[in-house]
């Protein structure tokens, strides 16, 4: 049943999904248990040891006062060796209580750690395994954010079930000792603490429905933190007098989600105050029953102690089980985000035997009337493509921005599947080969390729990451990059820090940048290789200098150029272009110069910029 006024957006969360959720917890054991058996088995026996020490303290507890107040009724010299004995048993109990106590805090701490640690790692290796266009879907970016979220969380919903689990044991045990004496009395300790119960329950539905309608907001409140303060933004942030904007902006969501907050919390406690009073006046009105039982002579000064002690601390652990109980079940309903993010399925997948990848490509890439259009758009970023990228050709893509040809590479290398249409290599489907090989056969460079943080070896042996300690390979790869040149100024040669962001950085120019890029596609024996408009932050003639490098070194094997120089493109042995995501010219630069057609007004529109 759905709750009555609920806002756009907000998640239903009825109290039969709330139980529904608790089916989250086995499988969240499941990641406990993987993350660290001996651990976890060792943090279920010491709470389960320390779950009956609270009934034993109270008894003991009790037999002393019994003790006191008989040797003070009783003639001559008192015995005083039961009374030791039974201090030395509650010592004792004390002492083990507490070492208990702290074990089972230091499990907690090292075992959350480890479960954060564990699901961070699953998140990664199940989102390397996603669809490039999943994550240029808003939609499944929330649902990582709030899978994201999850992994700080865990400790405390660790922490809570074993708590739960210990202080149920604890209360069988202290409320045995006082159905003897009265059933009644626990009675009136649930009507006292069950509004708090319901009350901790609807808040706890509400401040859930604020989180999960914030996800999207709060992306966008860390983005601009980021952009604030960010050695890669800063430069845009001065000279476009941004500061004031972002400032502005930060200040108006962060003091959104503080006044949501705050008027929830303010409701929150209020009533919290109340119902803490209801509760009190429960316990109390027991006490008194109990106080005056003794005075009648009805119980012993040891008997008030123990029943007493023993409806204080069951009204203590009800109240917190029950509210317990409300977090628990949020928690639980938190992971349905983190195990819903791991069902997500990407849809480009391997086949049950997958063909092996060709050695060498024989025929090439054959494009069948390929098209495809990104999630949530009804505009194609590519339509109506029919062409063949033969074996050993270098092949240029030409078109205005937003043509689709960064789209087209991508098809190439199977980032994305055809919405329509087909891609085969030497006559068979792209999708019949091993996606492993095919990656290793594919090398890309985008031309908004990433500046990783590391040292120069590490940023290029990612273009092949299992050659990582192959030194060898790493500078060969360089040299024919030119990177290698960049050596001779940095202190630490291939070992250079590169970026700011860590001790003895060193910023690389954007040119620069790109022969590190670059040397990446060097990294592996590719068969084919793409280039993205990856020198765009180089000269003209340092341009035309990689590319007739790339060409002698690419010699026999396939490549594809994405290039707004022409210079560069009348290189290639075909060139295609596209307009609006459709194939309108295909052949070298002398045949499509005589054609006199779209090729031809973009390359004297570039040469009079040059006259």
């Amino acid at each position: 049943m759905k709750r009555p006024n609920r806002k756009p957006g907000e998640p239903d969360v009825s109290f039969k999904e709330r139980m529904a959720a608790l089916r989250n917890l086995p499988s969240f054991f499941r990641l406990v248990w993987q993350t660290s058996p001996w651990m976890a088995l060792g943090n279920a026996i010491l709470r389960t040891a320390q779950s009956a020490t609270p009934l034993a303290l109270l008894y003991v507890g009790k037999l002393i006062i019994d003790e006191v107040v008989k040797m003070t009724h009783t003639p001559g010299e008192p015995s005083y060796q039961y009374l030791w004995e039974l201090v030395a048993v509650e010592f004792a109990l004390v002492i083990i209580t507490g070492v208990l106590g702290r074990l089972i805090g230091l499990l907690d701490g090292l075992l959350g750690e480890k479960v954060g640690n564990h699901t961070s790692v699953r998140i990664m290796q199940h989102a390397a395994t996603l669809d490039l266009d999943q994550f240029e879907d808003s939609t499944f970016y929330d649902k990582l954010e709030r899978a994201r979220q999850q992994t700080a969380g865990r400790t405390v919903l660790l922490s809570q079930v074993l708590s739960q689990v210990q202080d149920i044991i604890t209360m069988i045990f202290l409320a045995a000792g006082l159905m003897t004496f009265s059933p009644w009395l626990i009675l009136l300790l649930f009507v006292a603490v069950l509004p708090a119960f319901f009350s901790e329950t609807y808040f706890n539905d509400k401040f859930y429905a604020l989180a999960w309608g914030q996800t999207s907001d709060r992306r966008e409140l860390d983005y601009i933190r980021y952009l604030g303060a960010s050695d890669e933004s800063v430069k845009e942030v001065k000279i476009f007098n941004l500061s004031n904007y972002l400032v502005d902006r930060f200040k108006t969501l962060s003091d959104k989600f503080y006044n949501d907050k705050k008027q929830l919390t303010l409701r929150y406690q209020s009533w919290a105050v109340v119902f803490a009073i209801v509760g009190s006046a429960g316990y109390y009105g027991a006490y008194v029953f109990i106080i005056l039982q003794t005075v009648k002579g009805q119980l012993s000064i040891g008997d008030l102690a123990f029943l007493g002690g023993s409806f204080r601390q069951l009204r203590g652990l009800l109240e917190g089980v029950l509210i317990r109980f409300t977090s628990i079940t949020q928690g639980a309903i938190y992971l349905r985000d983190l195990f819903e993010f791991f069902e997500i399925a990407p849809r480009i997948t391997q086949r049950a035997n997958a063909r092996p990848f060709p050695k060498p490509i024989r025929e090439g890439f054959t494009f069948e009337n390929v098209g495809f259009k990104y999630l949530n758009s009804e505009r194609w970023a590519n339509r109506h493509l029919n062409f063949t990228l033969h074996a050993g050709e270098k092949l240029a893509l030409v078109g205005e921005n937003g043509a689709g040809k960064t789209t087209l590479v991508k098809l190439l290398a199977r980032l994305y599947d055809p919405v329509e249409g087909r891609i085969l290599l030497d006559g068979h489907d792209l999708k019949e080969y091993d996606l492993q090989e095919l990656r290793t056969q594919v090398g890309v460079i985008f031309q908004d390729f990433q500046r990783y943080q590391m040292t120069v070896s590490q940023n290029i042996a990612v273009g092949n990451i299992r050659e990582l300690h192959n030194q060898s390979l790493i500078e060969n790869a360089a040299q024919k990059s030119m990177a290698d040149e960049l050596m001779e100024r940095l202190p630490d040669k291939y070992d250079q820090m590169l970026g700011r962001r860590f001790n003895k950085g060193v910023e690389l120019s954007g040119g620069e940048w790109q022969k590190i890029a670059l040397a990446r596609a060097y990294m592996k024996n590719a068969q084919l290789l793409i280039l993205d408009e990856p020198t765009a932050a180089l000269d003209a003639r340092a341009e035309y200098e990689v590319f007739l490098r790339f060409a002698d070194l690419t010699r026999g094997k396939s490549a594809v150029l994405i290039s707004h120089r022409f210079s560069t493109v009348r290189m290639a042995d075909r060139i295609l272009v596209l307009e609006k995501g459709e194939l309108t010219e295909i052949g070298n630069h002398e045949e499509l110069l005589a054609k006199n057609g779209r090729y031809a007004e973009l390359f004297h529109l570039q040469a009079k910029g040059y006259r």
